[in-house]
């Protein structure tokens, strides 16, 4: 029996309990908070397993708690599922981009919701699997699913292009590689740039790295590479 403690962010009492009733008998321990500022307090003093989150909610609405909950620790590694009425494709869309792990539409089937909430569960006791979209150097910590970065545990926020290049460099760290192979292994071969663009991105991708933009190192006359831990 599942003994996982999960989060109800839902301001209607009804239903709330309802979703409570049917989560317990299937062995979840359950809670309720019926605003946004609860749950964030909830979560500070005791971190659930998971959190069903509803998008409408009086005060701080959903898509705030979830955008504060993947800002910073303990909430960053706690499973959201959005449980709301609102079931747009830019609703969606935007839920799963503030982080959220799935996206469930109401009015909903109490078995589907279980089990899609058991499937995001066993996705998150999966460490071997996750592992491997993680890359983790020196202060930064690479989520190549997600496709975030993290210097000292604070989000960094990256153009496609200078998260591909990062990721290219932290792949191999020590090996230097040329200009021209980065455009390469970043852009595919052939690719209209100069060698210069190559120089400037590096430039802005320090900048917005901050501390941990010192990992990128310059190799006088040959390239660059990501310092070896």
């Amino acid at each position: 029996m599942a003994r996982e403690t999960i989060l109800i962010v839902e301001d209607e009492k009804d239903i709330a309990e309802l979703i409570a009733y049917n989560l317990q008998r299937e062995g979840f321990r359950t809670r309720i908070a019926d605003t946004g500022e609860k749950a964030l307090n909830q979560v500070r003093r005791s971190p659930p397993d998971l959190i069903l989150l509803d998008l409408m909610l009086p005060g701080v609405d959903g898509r705030e708690v979830c955008r504060r909950l993947k800002s910073q620790e303990p909430g960053r590694g706690i499973p959201v599922v959005i449980l709301t009425a609102r079931g747009e494709d830019t609703d969606i869309v935007a839920g799963l981009e503030l982080g959220a792990d799935d996206y469930i539409t109401k009015p909903f089937s109490p078995k589907v919701l279980v089990a899609r909430l058991r499937t995001v569960l066993r996705r998150r006791e999966e460490p071997s699997a996750e592992s491997q979209n993680l890359l983790q150097l020196h202060d930064l910590q690479i989520d190549l699913g997600r496709r975030q970065v993290l210097c000292q545990g604070k989000p960094v926020e990256l153009s496609v292009t200078e998260f591909d290049l990062l990721v290219f460099l932290a792949r191999h760290p020590g090996w230097v590689y040329s200009r021209s192979q980065i455009i390469a292994g970043v852009k595919g071969e052939d690719y209209p740039v100069t060698e210069r663009a190559v120089d400037v991105q590096v430039l802005g991708l320090r900048r917005k790295l901050g501390a941990c933009g010192r990992t990128i190192e310059t190799v006088r006359g040959v390239g660059y590479r990501m310092r070896q831990p």
